[in-house]
């Protein structure tokens, strides 16, 4: 049914491959990873790929550091393994935040590591909910991009909520494109939240930018839950403008610092998010709900496997 598709994973999400493996219904590949005792990874692939079409999953998420050099190593494997294309597969693509020069003296990191994943052999990425969509170009290979507002939004619909009690939130002005994605979707009218950043760590919810959202239901999405500042900020700001109830919405659930500590505190019904990265045992609390990605990324491996086009998955 694959003529020469093989699955390689990574350590980074062994459930998230496993689930893509049994939708597509090959087997992954049989391959070691260890660590050296100093750190270093070893990698051996115990079959053979010559001439095989390969998809490496391997979201860079935390150990971030870690995740991506395991990645560059298992391209460069399978390169060396005489694969015929390589693509790496990124649920979840790290070091995106720093995507432009926003002041002197800074680097570029979404383009270094474009750099480093073209430079190490992949021939393609598949790529879901960049942090910002500009990093396609960054890459000098063809990149196709997913996102998961059509599997967010199935579960939002599944809750039945009318469109005239529902209002949509921007958790900030970048995000307006991606939001508006829901409000097509799911109806409900759209509220802008006015973030101010004053660090790397630190930012500021003020005002709201459109409305009225006094009795209604928030839906608040974002692309990424990282230290749950913005998404906090953006739920008490829509709480004191009197929302009746409150959604949360994230393609990326990293939840790191002082997170889970956040988001149990926050008056909220449910936080929904993706399983692009795995979740720790002690992230789990009650009103946390994950949706999977793995349909959506199988569908999309076997749609370039066999040179399809992939914009059916977008709706």
């Amino acid at each position: 049914m694959y003529d020469h598709l093989t699955l390689v994973a990574g350590r980074a999400h062994p459930q998230l491959a496993t689930d893509i493996a049994k939708f597509l219904n090959i087997p992954l590949a049989a391959i070691e990873v260890v660590n050296f005792p100093d750190g270093e990874i070893s990698v051996k692939l115990n079959q053979n790929i010559r001439g095989r079409d390969v998809f490496l999953i391997q979201p860079t998420g935390p150990p971030v550091n870690d995740n991506l050099v395991e990645l560059l190593i298992l391209i460069d494997t399978c390169k060396r393994a005489s694969a015929e294309r390589v693509t790496a597969v990124l649920p979840y693509f790290g070091y995106a935040r720093q995507d432009r020069k926003d002041a002197g003296r800074v680097p570029i990191t979404a383009k270094l590591v474009a750099n480093l994943i073209t430079k190490a052999g992949a021939d393609r990425v598949l790529a879901m909910d960049l942090h910002a969509a500009q990093i396609q170009g960054f890459f000098d290979i063809p990149v196709d991009h997913l996102v998961a507002s059509p599997i967010l939004d199935e579960y939002f619909a599944s809750l039945n909520i009318p469109p005239e009690d529902l209002v949509i939130v921007s958790p900030d002005e970048g995000s307006i494109k991606r939001v508006l994605q829901h409000v097509e979707h799911l109806g409900g009218s759209l509220v802008i939240v006015d973030k101010r950043r004053s660090s790397a760590l630190h930012t500021r919810q003020a005002n709201l930018i459109g409305g009225p959202i006094e009795g209604k239901t928030a839906l608040i999405f974002d692309d990424m839950i990282s230290t749950g500042g913005s998404i906090v900020g953006s739920v008490n700001v829509a709480l004191a403008h009197g929302a009746k109830k409150i959604y949360v919405g994230a393609s990326h659930g990293i939840f790191c610092g002082p997170t889970l500590s956040r988001l149990r505190e926050a008056p909220v019904e449910e936080i929904v998010i993706t399983d692009s990265l795995p979740l720790r045992a002690e992230t789990q609390f009650h009103n946390l709900r994950v949706v999977s990605v793995a349909t959506l990324l199988g569908e999309a491996i076997r749609r370039i496997h066999r040179n399809e086009s992939v914009s059916y998955l977008f709706d």
